[in-house]
């Protein structure tokens, strides 16, 4: 996508801020809030990112309940297990800075796993139409958040960019065109299936970020 922040760009950009010394933080992702204001923005940022990574999980276990045996099962089960360590290490940022998940994990519990089965009752492709809605959707959310932290002190949030680009963004854009690879737009209705898929997701992102 054209709006993507890659990074060799935030690399570039970390240089003319001057050399920086990772080893001598005191924290493992984000820096002691200078204040209230920015508690709550990065809490938001924290909350949403634990919510994406949970419901994609919960996704491809739908995915994996109805095509596990099948060719595509691998394929799917490698893509899974990816999204495992994301959550795993949200889950440990989050109570490392004593931040709560979204109140609605039980809803997206239910919501992805119900997606992602019904996605795959419609085939491989159906499977695959949903990987890149969703996938994209993510992608779309942290390229949104790095720009964000980009503009404010890029220095200062350097691991934190470091988990939301090059461990995490570039996974889900990966993601998101292995589902293209594998036939995502062969199924019939492709993109009004899309469409619902993104709708649906980018809803969710908005609600994760406030409940």
């Amino acid at each position: 996508m054209s709006n993507c922040i890659g990074p060799v760009m935030i690399r570039q950009c970390l240089k003319c801020r001057g050399p920086l010394q990772l080893s001598s933080r005191a924290y493992s992702v984000l820096p002691p809030p200078r204040d209230s204001e920015e508690k709550e923005m990065l809490d938001r940022m924290l909350r949403v990112d634990h919510a994406g990574e949970y419901g994609a999980n919960r996704i491809y276990a739908g995915q994996m309940a109805v095509l596990g045996r099948s060719r595509t099962g691998p394929l799917i089960q490698e893509m899974w297990d990816q999204e495992k360590k994301h959550l795993e290490k949200f889950n440990e940022i989050l109570a490392e800075n004593r931040v709560r998940p979204t109140a609605l994990l039980p809803l997206w519990n239910i919501a992805g796993f119900v997606l992602g089965a019904s996605s795959a009752l419609l085939g491989k492709e159906g499977a695959m139409a949903c990987t890149v809605a969703v996938e994209e959707s993510i992608s779309e959310h942290y390229n949104s958040q790095i720009r964000a932290l980009m503009e404010k002190d890029p220095e200062r949030y350097t691991e934190l960019l470091q988990v939301s680009n090059k461990e995490f963004r570039d996974d889900e854009m990966e993601h998101h065109d292995t589902g293209l690879e594998h036939d995502a737009e062969s199924i019939p209705g492709y993109w009004l299936l899309k469409k619902r898929y993104t709708t649906g997701c980018k809803a969710a992102i908005y609600v994760s970020q406030r409940v």
